[in-house]
């Protein structure tokens, strides 16, 4: 790593959040803070650049719990808490169709009967304050780990309601704001929501950047709240251009990126393919190091996706990319 420039120094940000539902709500139009460590347990913020991770990484991992206690295993004080199976962890009335079954259109009358009783009895959960009150609890748990949630991938679902409800839970966990796959319809509505919450909407890449008539200005135009999450392996890996120079232009509307290595798009034997960090071609080095000179507050979040090796794991793994990462930066 001749190239690393050598920093001296670890900043430590320390601030205590109220745990209630207004405790932080960033302007629509103000930059997004960097992560504020809630204690001093866990510091991966290193020269100014705050690592994290999705916690999607963690996921062969089942219970909630389970979870926390990887991110604090593997050093991180800040995580992208996916939102799959937090609701039943909460107690809320589990779905009683399976995901393809609840897709179908050819449900049986019992099928649709189960769904209308559900969507009954989630609406009246999703309703109880007291309930929410469970999320001041969860929150509690990872930040006694030392963890703090930036920000929360997940959605009730698409109506107003549902949406408004969502970024209340999102608020509650401490989040700036919610993560979902960018597009036209999820950046209109979703960006609007965020608006109304006072929070901001985070669209998050795959291959689309790869497409000659996509256009991330006028989804980005579609609100003042909009922000990306930007994936760079999978824009490298994709498209074969340097994240870096999208960065560079598009820094005050990026929220957060996800760190992977990646084989790029003209590779000639294996093409977009995950990488072990520092074997791939994706230049993670230069992106932590840009964000890092210029102090941007994107929050970097570890995206563990290459495939493990057997005597490994994914909390040693994600601990290995955090590393990776430090010595980047320090």
């Amino acid at each position: 790593m001749k190239n690393i420039k050598k920093h001296f120094g670890l900043t430590v940000v320390a601030l205590i959040f109220t745990l209630l539902m207004s405790s932080f709500i960033p302007e629509v139009n103000a930059p997004i803070d960097g992560a504020k460590a809630e204690n001093c347990k866990i510091n991966s913020r290193y020269g100014g650049v705050q690592i994290g991770a999705i916690t999607y990484s963690f996921r062969s991992i089942r219970e909630v719990d389970g979870v926390i206690q990887a991110c604090a295993d593997a050093g991180l004080s800040s995580v992208e808490l996916m939102g799959t199976g937090i609701e039943a962890y909460l107690g809320a009335p589990g779905n009683p169709l399976s995901w393809r079954r609840r897709r179908a259109d050819d449900k049986t009358d019992e099928e649709k009967a189960a769904m209308a009783n559900y969507q009954t009895e989630i609406k009246e959960w999703r309703n109880n304050l007291a309930n929410l009150e469970k999320y001041v609890e969860l929150r509690k748990k990872f930040n006694d780990a030392g963890v703090n949630i930036h920000i929360y991938k997940w959605t009730a679902g698409m109506s107003d309601e549902e949406l408004d409800y969502s970024f209340k839970v999102a608020k509650t966990l401490g989040a700036i704001g919610i993560t979902t796959e960018i597009g036209e319809e999820n950046c209109r509505v979703v960006g609007a929501a965020a608006e109304r919450a006072g929070m901001v909407a985070i669209f998050h890449n795959h291959m689309q950047y790869a497409k000659e008539d996509f256009d991330v200005d006028a989804l980005l135009a579609l609100s003042p709240a909009n922000r990306l999450n930007f994936d760079i392996g999978h824009y490298y890996g994709s498209t074969g251009k340097n994240p870096a120079e999208f960065i560079e232009k598009y820094h005050d509307r990026i929220a957060s990126i996800h760190l992977k290595d990646k084989t790029g798009a003209s590779n000639e034997t294996a093409k977009n393919a995950n990488q072990v960090w520092g074997q791939g071609e994706t230049p993670v080095a230069e992106v932590l190091q840009l964000i890092q000179t210029n102090q941007w507050p994107i929050y970097c979040d570890i995206e563990l996706e290459y495939k493990i090796a057997p005597w490994s794991d994914a909390v040693k793994e994600v601990k290995v990319c955090r590393e990776f990462a430090r010595q980047i930066l320090l």
